[in-house]
C-alpha cells in the first residue's frame, strides 16, 4: 500500500539526495570501443548465439570490422544513419556493431512492419545504405538507399581488413528509434553514444553482469528496451542468445531459459505474464537459472507474479525499468523480489539511474513536494538528441533546466504524471494526453485517428482504450464502413499493436460543453454476435476452445467464425491461448497451427481432425478433472 506522506516532507524542497547519482563511467568511450576491449580479453568464448550457429568475441569483432570498413567505402561517417532491416540473428549483430563501428548511427527497421510505414521512416532518416538480410532484399527493391544484405553480399565484405577501425566518438549518435506519432507520422528520437555508454555502464554495474550471465534477447530491434540487451553481455564477457524469430511461443522461450541457462531477460510484463502462467506444473523449476527479470513499458502486476516469485525454484528478482526513447531507454528503476513485494500495493517506478535526476514539476514549472502529482521530467546524461526534422517538437519537449540542483542546461518534458514517495521513490500515475503505453508500446491515438481519416470513406475519427485494448469510432460520409475494410486499411499503413480491435460507427461524435469530443461519453462497442451455433460432434470442442478465447480477450462473447486477430489478439495474446490449449489437449500443438487456424471452429477442426486431435470425451474429461483438483487446493487453502 502507498505509504503516507510525513509531515517533515509535505510542502519542502525534495532532498537533494534522491537526486544524487553522480556516478563516474567511461564518458571518454563508446559501446564499441568496450566491446573490442571485451574480445582482446576474451577472444575464444562465445559472443552470441543464435538458431544458425554461434560466434566467438574474436568472429565477432573480426566480421564486424570487416563490414565497418565496407560501410565507410560507402561514405559512411560520425552522425551519418544507416537502416538496418533484419531479423535476430548473427548478421543483426555483425550489422549493429558494424555500423557503429564505421562511426554511423542505425536506424532500427523491423521487417514486419507495413512497407509503406518503413520507406517513410527510411526517406525520413535520409539514410544512404540499408543493411538487410538476402530474403528481405527485394521488398526494398524501390528503396532510396543503397542495399546491402548483410548474408548474400558477404563475399564482397570479407575481403576487408580485420583490424579494429577508427570510427565514433561519445558525442556522436548511436542509434535514431521512431515512436508514434500525435502527427500522424512516426517521429524518430536519437539517441547519444555518451547517455548509452552511461546507460550501459550503470546496468552492468548495478545488476552485476558478469562473464557467467547468459541473456535471451526476445524482442524486437526496433524496440528501445532492447538495445541495451544487445550490448550487455557483450561488454562483460557473457552470452547473448538470439531468441529464433518467429511468432511468441512461449514454450520454446521456457526451453530456451532451461537448455542454455539463461540468467537475464528483459521484455514488456504482458510477454512475460505467460512464462509463468504455463499450464506446465514443471515450468518454475525450467525457469530456475533466470536471477534477473527487467520489466518496462507498462506497470506490473504483482499478484500475477507472486506464485512464481514466492516458488522454491525461483532465484529471481523482478527489475521495474522505466524511461522514454527520448532519455536512452531507462532513467528510473525499481528492485522488487519476494522480501520487498508487499511495501507497496503497487511496483514503483524507483530511483534515477546513474547520472540522471528526475523531476516533478506543476503547471507553473515548480518542483512539486513529495505526494503531489505533476509532469515527470528528465536531466542529466541521458537525455537525447531531440526529434529527427522536427525542431518545434524539440522546443517543446526539450527545455531549459530552471532548477540549479539538477544537473544538466535540458529538462526532457515526458507528458507521464507521476509523484515522489516519501521514500525518494518515483510513482507512475499515467499519461498527461492521447498517448497511451499498451503492452509496452507507446502509442500516440491521434496517429491512428489522422490515419483512419485518410480512408476517402472515414470523416472524422476518434480512437480510445476500453479495457486495455483500442476502440476506434468513426463518423463516415455516406453510410456504415465494414470493420474489416478498416482494419486492412490500417494494417497497410500501421504495425499490428497500433490497429483497433474494435470499430464503432457514429452518426455524430458526443460533445462537450466547449465543443471538445467527450471521450467519455463514447458508446462501449457492442459485444460481437456468434455467427453460427454451437452445434454437432464438434460443439464440446468448440465450447470449450470459445471460453479460453474469451478469457484471454476479456470479451463477453464471440462468434466461432470470427477471426482471432480481429477480435484484438496479437501474438502475447495467442501465447496463452497456446498454453492453455495444450494443457487442455493434454499434449503439444505447433503455435503455427493457431495462426493457421485463426477461428474457433477451423482450430476444432484441425484439432479434431485424425490422430492429430484429442477425443472429445477426453478433453471434457480432462477439464473435469483439472476442475476437481483446482477446487481441492482452493480449499485446503481456505481451511489452512
Amino acid at each position: 500500500m502507498t505509504a503516507a506522506i510525513p509531515a517533515d516532507i509535505q510542502g519542502r524542497e525534495i532532498p537533494a539526495s534522491w537526486n544524487s547519482t553522480r556516478h563516474p563511467y567511461p564518458e571518454d568511450r563508446c559501446i564499441q570501443h568496450l566491446f573490442e576491449e571485451q574480445a582482446a580479453r576474451t577472444p575464444d568464448a562465445i559472443a552470441v548465439a543464435a538458431r544458425e550457429g554461434r560466434l566467438t568475441y574474436r568472429e565477432l569483432n573480426e566480421r564486424a570490422n570487416r563490414l565497418a570498413r565496407h560501410l565507410k567505402k560507402h561514405g559512411v561517417q560520425p552522425d551519418s544513419f544507416v537502416g538496418i532491416s533484419l531479423e535476430r540473428s548473427l548478421e543483426m549483430v555483425v550489422g549493429i556493431l558494424g555500423i557503429l563501428k564505421s562511426g554511423g548511427a542505425y536506424v532500427p527497421l523491423d521487417p514486419a512492419y507495413p512497407r509503406e510505414r518503413l520507406e517513410f521512416m527510411l526517406r525520413e532518416s535520409k539514410a544512404a545504405l540499408l543493411l538487410t538480410q538476402q530474403k528481405f532484399a527485394a521488398q526494398w527493391a524501390d528503396a532510396p538507399a543503397r542495399v546491402i544484405a548483410v548474408d548474400g553480399d558477404w563475399s564482397a565484405i570479407a575481403v576487408e581488413t580485420a583490424e579494429n577501425p577508427e570510427g565514433g566518438a561519445p558525442q556522436n549518435l548511436i542509434y535514431m528509434i521512431f515512436t508514434s506519432g500525435s502527427t500522424g507520422k512516426p517521429k524518430g528520437a536519437g539517441v547519444f553514444h555518451r547517455g548509452f555508454t552511461n546507460l550501459l555502464h550503470w546496468f552492468v554495474t548495478e545488476f552485476d553482469i558478469t562473464a557467467e550471465d547468459r541473456l535471451l534477447m526476445v524482442s524486437s530491434l526496433s524496440f528501445d528496451l532492447t538495445q541495451k540487451n544487445l550490448y550487455a553481455p557483450l561488454i562483460r564477457g557473457g552470452t547473448l542468445f538470439l531468441l529464433p524469430p518467429g511468432p511468441y511461443d512461449v514454450g520454446l522461450i521456457t526451453r530456451q531459459i532451461d537448455a542454455h541457462g539463461i540468467t537475464l531477460i528483459n521484455c514488456t510484463p504482458s510477454a512475460f505474464y505467460p512464462l509463468v502462467e504455463q499450464p506446465d506444473p514443471g515450468v518454475f523449476r525450467k525457469l530456475r537459472s533466470l536471477r534477473c527479470v527487467f520489466l518496462g513499458g507498462e506497470p506490473i502486476s504483482i499478484p500475477r507474479l507472486k506464485p512464481w516469485l514466492l516458488n522454491e525454484f525461483c532465484r529471481a528478482e523482478v527489475d521495474n525499468t522505466y524511461g522514454p526513447t527520448e532519455c536512452t531507454d531507462i532513467c528510473a528503476f525499481y528492485r522488487m523480489n519476494r522480501g520487498n513485494m508487499d511495501a507497496y500495493s503497487f511496483v514503483p517506478t524507483g530511483r534515477p539511474v546513474f547520472n540522471v535526476q528526475l523531476a516533478v514539476v506543476d503547471e507553473q514549472f515548480r518542483s512539486c513536494s513529495a505526494g503531489v502529482a505533476g509532469e515527470l521530467c528528465v536531466a542529466g546524461d541521458g537525455v537525447g538528441a531531440g526529434y529527427l526534422n522536427d525542431p518545434a517538437l524539440t522546443a517543446a519537449k526539450f527545455v531549459a533546466n530552471p532548477f540549479p540542483e539538477i544537473a544538466g542546461h535540458q529538462l526532457y518534458r515526458t507528458g507521464d504524471l507521476a509523484r515522489w514517495l516519501p521514500d525518494g521513490h518515483i510513482e507512475f500515475l499515467g499519461r498527461m494526453d492521447h498517448q497511451v503505453k499498451l503492452r509496452g508500446f507507446r502509442i500516440e491515438l491521434p496517429e491512428i485517428e489522422k490515419t483512419l481519416v485518410e480512408h476517402p470513406a472515414i470523416r472524422e475519427a476518434v480512437v480510445a482504450v476500453r479495457e486495455d485494448r483500442l476502440v476506434a469510432y468513426c463518423v463516415p460520409k455516406n453510410g456504415p464502413v465494414s470493420a474489416e475494410e478498416l482494419r486492412g486499411f490500417l494494417r497497410s499503413r500501421l504495425p499490428d499493436h497500433m490497429v483497433p480491435s474494435a470499430f464503432v460507427s457514429l452518426d455524430r461524435f458526443p460533445l462537450s460543453p466547449n465543443g471538445k469530443v467527450d471521450r467519455r461519453a463514447l458508446p462501449a462497442p457492442p459485444a460481437a454476435v456468434s455467427s453460427a451455433v454451437l452445434q454437432g460432434p464438434s460443439a464440446g470442442l468448440e465450447r470449450e476452445i470459445l471460453k479460453i478465447w474469451l478469457e484471454v480477450l476479456c470479451l463477453p462473447h464471440a462468434g466461432i467464425n470470427d477471426n482471432f486477430f480481429d477480435l484484438g489478439g496479437n501474438s502475447i495474446d495467442l501465447a496463452q491461448v497456446h498454453g492453455r490449449l495444450e494443457k487442455l489437449a493434454g499434449r503439444g500443438i505447433p503455435i503455427t497451427k493457431l495462426f493457421e487456424f485463426p477461428t474457433v471452429r477451423k482450430l476444432a477442426g484441425y484439432l479434431k481432425a485424425g490422430s492429430e486431435g484429442p477425443s472429445l470425451i477426453a478433453l471434457q474429461d480432462r477439464a473435469r478433472r483439472q476442475k476437481e483438483a483446482l477446487q481441492k487446493i482452493r480449499s485446503a487453502r481456505a481451511a489452512s
